[in-house]
C-alpha cells in the first residue's frame, strides 16, 4: 500500500506512524512513574523531581539534536531516539529494590533525550516534504502530525493507569519495551535517507538562533507549555487521587480523555483559524487566541478561591482550557515550522523545542512545589500569568512571508 503513494507522502505517513508509536509508550510511562511513586508514598514534589531529568535533557536535547540532525539528517536522530526510549524503559526493569530515585531520574533523563529527539525530528521532517508557496497544506500538515500524536499520548496516559491496575509496574513496561523495539527495527528497514540534512554542514555556534521571529515564538513557547504542565503534571492526577479520592483507572481516564480530546481539537485548528493559503493565521491571531485562553485558569483560581465545588470546576475549567490551548499550541507549531529557515530547518525547530523543553521544566517543578504549599488554585493563577505572558510575546510576531523572504537575502 505504502509504495502506491508518493514519496512525500509515504515518508509523512512513516515519520507520522513512528511518531505515534514513540508517544503511546511515552504518555503510558509518565502515567505509570506518577500513579506508581504516588502508590509508594512519595510526596508531589518528589514525584516533580523524578522528572527533573527528563525535562532539563529535554533542553539540551533539543538544542543539540536539532544540530545533530543537520548534520546526520532526521531520520538517523529519529533511529536513535527510539533505540534511547527501549533504553529507558530496560532501565526501569530492574528489581524493585534497585528504584530509588536517583535511578528513575537517570532512566527519566535517557527517555527525555528519546523523546526529544523524536519529536524534533517528526516536526523538522513536515517543513521538508512541503513546498514553500503551499503555507495552507503545511499547516494542515503540521496539525495532523502534532494533533493526532497527543491523542495517542492521551491514550497512553489510559493505557498506563490500565496497565498498572491490571499486571503491575513491572510487567507494564515490559510490554511496552518489546512493542518499541519491534517499531525501532521497522523504522530501520523502511525510513532511511538523508532528509533534513544541511547544505552546509552547521558549526556549533549555529545553535543559537538569530532570527528575531524565532526567538520571539520560542519565549512565547516556554511560557505557553509551562503554564499547561504547572497544573497537570503533578498538581491534577494528585488532587484526583488524594482529595477526590478518585482510583487509577479514573485518574488515568480522564487523563486520557483530556489529551485525547486536545489532540482532535489540535488537528481541525487549521479549520477555526483560518486555512486558506491567502489568509494564514499570524502572530495577531496568536494573541488573540492567548489572551482568551488566559482567561479560563484565572477564572476557575476564582471559582475554587470562592468555595465552589472542586470537581465540576475543574471538569468544566479543564474542557474549556483543553480545547482554547489545544488551538494555541497547534498555531505556535504552524508558525515555528513556517518561520523556520529551509536548509537546516532542524536548528531552528530544535531552538524552538529547547524552549518548549524549558517551559515543561519549569512547569514541572512548579507542579510540584507549588501545589504541595499552596494548592491547586495558586498552579491555576500562575498558569494565567504564564499565557498572558506568552500572547504579549508572540504579538509582536512578523507575517511568515516577511521573515522567509528576510531569510532569502544574502
Amino acid at each position: 500500500m505504502l509504495a502506491r503513494l508518493s514519496p512525500d507522502v509515504r515518508r509523512y505517513l512513516l515519520v507520522t506512524g513512528n511518531y505515534w508509536a514513540f508517544t503511546l509508550t511515552d504518555g503510558a510511562l509518565r502515567m505509570l512513574v506518577v500513579l506508581h511513586f504516588h502508590q509508594l508514598g512519595y510526596s508531589p514534589l518528589q514525584i516533580a523531581m523524578l522528572f527533573l531529568f527528563y525535562e532539563v535533557f529535554g533542553v539540551v536535547t533539543n538544542l543539540v539534536g536539532g544540530w545533530l540532525g543537520a548534520r546526520i539528517g532526521l531520520d538517523r536522530t529519529m533511529h536513535i531516539g527510539l533505540a534511547l526510549q527501549v533504553l529507558a524503559l530496560g532501565m526501569l526493569l530492574v528489581p524493585a529494590a534497585w528504584l530509588t530515585v536517583v535511578w528513575v531520574m537517570a532512566a527519566q533523563a535517557l527517555s527525555g533525550i528519546a523523546k526529544d529527539l523524536n519529536k524534533m525530528s517528526a516536526k523538522s521532517s513536515i517543513k521538508l516534504l512541503v513546498a514553500d508557496d503551499r503555507p495552507g497544506t503545511l499547516y494542515r500538515w503540521v496539525a495532523a502530525l502534532t494533533g493526532s500524536k497527543n491523542a495517542l499520548k492521551g491514550v497512553g496516559f489510559f493505557l498506563g493507569g490500565v496497565l498498572l491496575t491490571t499486571v503491575g509496574f513491572a510487567p507494564a513496561v515490559a510490554i511496552m519495551a518489546a512493542a518499541l523495539l519491534l517499531v525501532w527495527l521497522a523504522s530501520l528497514a523502511l525510513l532511511r535517507g538523508d532528509l533534513g540534512k544541511a547544505g552546509a554542514r552547521p558549526k556549533f555556534r549555529d545553535l543559537i538562533s538569530k532570527s528575531r521571529a524565532i526567538n520571539l515564538l520560542s519565549a512565547a513557547r516556554m511560557f505557553l507549555f509551562g503554564a499547561r504542565d504547572v497544573w497537570f503534571v503533578v498538581a491534577l492526577p494528585v488532587f484526583l487521587a488524594t482529595t477526590l479520592g478518585w482510583d487509577f483507572w479514573r485518574v488515568g481516564g480522564f487523563m486520557a480523555a483530556w489529551i485525547i480530546g486536545y489532540g482532535v481539537v489540535q488537528s481541525l485548528a487549521p479549520y477555526v483559524t483560518g486555512r486558506q493559503d491567502a489568509r494564514m493565521p499570524g502572530g495577531g491571531a496568536a494573541f488573540a487566541w492567548g489572551a482568551a485562553l488566559a482567561v479560563v485558569p484565572l477564572a476557575m483560581a476564582g471559582m475554587l478561591a470562592a468555595g465552589l465545588s472542586p470537581q465540576p470546576v475543574l471538569l468544566g475549567g479543564l474542557t474549556v482550557f483543553g480545547v482554547l490551548f489545544a488551538v494555541n499550541s497547534s498555531l505556535h507549531s504552524y508558525l515555528i515550522v513556517g518561520h523556520a529557515a529551509r536548509d537546516g530547518v532542524s536548528l531552528d525547530v530544535g531552538f524552538y523545542y529547547m524552549a518548549n523543553a524549558m517551559g515543561r521544566l519549569l512547569g514541572t517543578v512548579l507542579s510540584g512545589w507549588v501545589f504541595q504549599v499552596a494548592g491547586i488554585g495558586a498552579c491555576l493563577v500562575i498558569s494565567g500569568v504564564f499565557i498572558a505572558l506568552a500572547a504579549l510575546i508572540v504579538r509582536a510576531l512578523p507575517p511568515v512571508a516577511a521573515t522567509a523572504k528576510t531569510a532569502a537575502q544574502p
